[in-house]
């Protein structure tokens, strides 16, 4: 078992929370004395503060600067088609 203290600002890590939880792509922006805040990647982004004791089933990995520019050209691409879908159904 590994926790949120393990992982370092400004990486991207591909993590497994609990046993069965489906793997998630999260970014550490920042850490305090106790905390990490943390950027949650799904369909939507959603940030939130984890303390450093919070257990992480699995660090799966940390992800290449090329593996991340790959994910942010798709993922930013996602994002915009479902913006201007958006503007497009006004």
């Amino acid at each position: 078992m590994y926790s949120y203290g393990l992982l370092e600002p400004g990486c991207y890590y591909l993590v497994q929370e609990k046993t069965d939880a489906p793997i998630s792509l999260i970014k550490v922006t920042m850490e305090s004395d106790y905390c990490m805040y943390v950027f949650t990647y799904d369909d939507q982004m959603v940030t939130g503060w984890k303390r450093k004791i919070d257990p992480i089933f699995d660090i799966i990995e940390c992800l290449s600067d090329e593996a991340v520019e790959a994910w942010e050209k798709h993922y930013n691409n996602n994002n915009e088609d479902a913006y201007y879908e958006e503007d497009s159904e006004e």
